[in-house]
């Protein structure tokens, strides 16, 4: 089969309204595990006591009502069929850096539908934990302290492009047509504030690696609850919640507005 036809395939795929109502449903289903996350942020600003700040929180808190746990299902199909739009984009686009960042996207699309799956059958994961067992895992490797901060150097960049993303709007290039301003001012902030959210946890990886302890390694909790001991209180937090909250109600509209 030449690579013309593979394209082909792919386009077919990708055409097929299964997988583009899927992939809507994937989008919304992303914007409900961000409006979670905003919802514990916030919950952690105003009582400092709440679920864990990150998707594995989302989950369980999904998980605690039978209603949640048909979302959680839904929220697993969709992000998988969202995954599989993505890599039939990686065989359609000609440009390599674009190829390259759809991979990048359904491999992540793909784990957290896994995720939100294993959470519908009464499964708990930890997201923290799981991202100082992979710290601790680089660190016992040759270079290991240079891989982890590595590791922070490059969410560092996906954080920079966020901010630039949401400062220059360019996000509207991923949506078929010129939305409501609405729906742009919460792509301004949504993606500023999860830009934020990243460096912070780009750092603690660069932090565990210049101190030489994986516990430093926190993930999206220990970047939020590090925002409450900036200057200012607890109201970078609040701030980087809200934006959260604005990122998932873009999200929402972007399964109406998204470029499929």
């Amino acid at each position: 089969m030449s690579a013309e036809e593979v394209r082909e395939v792919a386009r077919s795929v990708a055409d097929h309204p299964v997988v583009e109502h899927g992939a809507r449903l994937g989008y919304a289903a992303n914007g409900l595990l961000h409006l979670l996350i905003a919802w514990i942020g916030i919950q952690l600003a105003l009582t400092e006591r709440s679920e864990t700040a990150d998707q594995s929180g989302a989950f369980q808190t999904l998980a605690a009502t039978a209603a949640g746990q048909v979302a959680l299902w839904a929220t697993g199909g969709g992000l998988i069929l969202l995954a599989l739009w993505q890599l039939t984009e990686a065989v359609v686009r000609r440009t390599w850096g674009v190829r390259a960042k759809s991979v990048a996207k359904a491999v992540v699309y793909a784990v957290i539908a896994f995720g939100a799956i294993g959470a519908a059958q009464g499964g708990r994961t930890e997201s923290t934990r799981q991202t100082r067992d992979l710290t601790r895992s680089l660190m016992n490797r040759s270079m290991g302290l240079v891989l982890v901060a590595l590791v922070g150097v490059i969410v560092l960049v996906v954080a920079g492009y966020h901010v630039y993303k949401g400062w220059t709007a360019r996000f509207l290039h991923d949506l078929a047509e010129h939305p409501p301003s609405w729906v742009i001012g919460l792509g301004r902030y949504g993606y500023i504030a999860k830009g934020v959210a990243l460096a912070m946890v780009g750092l603690l990886f660069i932090v565990a690696a210049v101190r030489q302890r994986a516990a430093e390694s926190t993930g999206l909790d220990g970047a939020m609850r590090t925002l409450m001991d900036l200057p200012g209180g607890r109201v970078p937090l609040v701030l980087v919640a809200a934006g959260f909250a604005a990122y998932a109600l873009y999200s929402g509209a972007r399964a109406r507005y998204a470029r499929l």
